[in-house]
């Protein structure tokens, strides 16, 4: 059995590439959104065309973007929505909400400080992370049965 794995969510640190790296000899095929901030702010106008507000800048990027976002989580078999320290992440709120509507697998990452902000969002998932190596865990028990250690 394989996995499909999107990984939603905070861009600023590395926890995408631990969670990969962590995952290396599983089956498992990851993807994500743009996580170029630059570019995934720019899309819509680089494309599209210029926008002299910045409101209507904005909404073509996120109209853009949400091609690449929902394709990602429709196929995906577990989506992983990290919430950082530093940003409110509304999307990625909202990417979780979404996850969840479709009866996707979610799994939630992010540190105690997050507990009460987030309480309906860990609801609705299947498993609460506060660092990637435990979800690199449950995914290697979700295909291999196995414990860690």
């Amino acid at each position: 059995m394989g996995l499909n794995v999107y990984l939603s969510g905070e861009i600023h640190t590395d926890w995408r590439e631990q969670i990969i790296d962590g995952a290396q000899g599983l089956d498992i095929t990851f993807n994500s959104p743009v996580t170029d901030h630059d570019a995934s702010d720019d899309c819509g106008v680089a494309i599209l065309g210029a926008e002299p507000n910045k409101y209507w800048h904005d909404h073509k990027g996120a109209m853009v973007n949400a091609i690449r976002t929902r394709k990602g989580i429709a196929d995906a078999d577990v989506v992983v929505v990290r919430f950082g320290e530093k940003y409110k992440q509304w999307n990625a709120a909202f990417d979780a909400g979404y996850a969840a509507a479709l009866g996707k697998s979610l799994i939630v990452l992010h540190g105690p400080d997050h507990q009460h902000a987030l309480k309906e969002v860990d609801a609705a998932a299947l498993a609460v992370a506060e660092e990637p190596r435990q979800v690199v865990e449950v995914l290697r028990y979700v295909l291999t049965g196995k414990l860690p250690g």
